[in-house]
């Protein structure tokens, strides 16, 4: 009789889809395994119901939260989750049950949705735009990027330390988050891309903010261009950077819409200007640039390379939440979606402030990558190069 109610229970509180997949596999079960795996089943579903109620706590706290502070009120502990979600701590199944379980689950699950590689997105932007992102060489990539850098405030450290947390301080021009810049293996795990890990809806957003001067900037390397054969590519970047920019100008500038548009064909063709030799280090630079001067019009003009990449990783508000007084000691769940929070290993379990040793960690270890190092060789030879510069105008004067 317990057992039935139990069963009851259990049934009422999973999806038709999951409890359907439930009793087909203890169909497969002996009388001793199907035992032990009802008793899994079941606890596990109520911890499962106990996450809900926990996440959806964090969202309505967080919507709360964010309303009292567009109206600047005061906020307080008693606005956060203050807790961690419940860990699960009931009755497991045996290494072979669990791998059939696994194997059973893996069988019924609808195909995963392919997320866009790197040659999605260039084969969208030669359909939609015509555009084809002229290709440079790593160190190229660097020296631009760096230039590029310099001459927007940013320093050598926020840069590469940055660099070396997005991308494991190995990244390539072309990297896309969840293959391996060097090996090429693994499949895409979002569309970020570039040594800045740009979104697809954070390309079409700096487009929307600097597009249209980027094209001036286009059209001015192609005053000074040097041969008729870099005139000509630059035509055709101008080209398409303009329909580009004609296109997101003509989109609501809203997030969420955003990230539905960054889906869609034209969508992923835009994100392609992340490769190119030009446009790519300007857009990537100026997005940490941006997130660096909202921070200066908070007050936080003196930012560390840690607190850009908080901010960089959590969205540029959430990261300025999160280095407060008290939003530092709150879980990294207040700040995060259940599923970013699930996906990205560095955050979970930790306390905002907890979150930001973690990063500068990381980027301790990942600064000695080569790429990392390369990065920084690039910088120093600008930088000395300024400085001869300098010194001779000085003389000259």
């Amino acid at each position: 009789m317990v057992a039935c109610l139990l069963a009851g229970l259990v049934l009422t509180a999973t999806s038709p889809a999951a409890a359907g997949k439930y009793d087909r596999f203890l169909q497969t079960l002996n009388a001793n395994e199907r035992s032990q795996f009802e008793a899994y089943w079941t606890a596990r579903t109520f911890h499962n119901a106990a996450l809900d109620a926990y996440w959806g706590r964090v969202v309505s706290l967080r919507k709360s939260r964010r309303a009292r502070l567009r109206k600047r009120q005061l906020i307080t502990q008693r606005n956060y989750v203050t807790t961690f979600p419940p860990v699960y701590r009931g009755p497991k199944v045996g290494k072979s049950l669990w791998r059939r379980w696994k194997n059973f689950e893996r069988r019924a699950a609808k195909p995963r949705r392919q997320l866009p590689n790197i040659n999605d997105f260039l084969s969208a932007a030669r359909r939609h735009y015509g555009f084809r992102p002229e290709r440079v060489s790593e160190r190229t990539f660097k020296m631009r990027y760096a230039a590029e850098a310099l001459r927007l405030g940013l320093t050598k450290s926020q840069v590469i330390r940055v660099y070396a947390l997005e991308t494991g301080g190995i990244g390539t021009a072309d990297m896309v988050a969840g293959i391996h810049p060097i090996r090429k293996t693994g499949r895409p795990i979002s569309s970020a891309l570039g040594y800045a890990q740009l979104l697809s809806a954070n390309t079409l957003n700096m487009l929307q903010k600097h597009g249209r001067r980027f094209i001036s900037r286009l059209q001015g390397l192609r005053a000074e261009a040097a041969s008729e054969g870099r005139r000509a590519r630059l035509d055709e970047k101008i080209a398409s950077l303009r329909k580009m920019v004609a296109h997101v100008n003509r989109l609501p500038r809203k997030w969420s819409y955003l990230q539905k548009h960054a889906r869609t064909g034209k969508g992923r063709g835009v994100h392609a200007v992340n490769v190119d030799g030009d446009i790519g280090p300007w857009i990537q630079v100026q997005k940490l640039r941006d997130t660096k001067r909202y921070a200066d019009r908070a007050g936080r003009e003196r930012l560390t390379p840690e607190q850009l990449e908080l901010m960089n990783l959590a969205g540029p508000a959430t990261g300025l939440e999160m280095m407060t007084a008290l939003g530092s000691q709150m879980p990294t769940t207040n700040f995060f979606s259940r599923r970013g929070y699930g996906r990205n290993t560095i955050v979970r379990g930790k306390s905002a402030s907890g979150l930001l040793r973690a990063l500068g960690k990381r980027m301790d270890v990942n600064q000695r990558n080569r790429g990392a190092r390369e990065f920084g060789d690039v910088f120093d030879a600008l930088i000395g190069r300024r400085l001869r510069q300098a010194s001779t105008g000085q003389r000259d004067g």
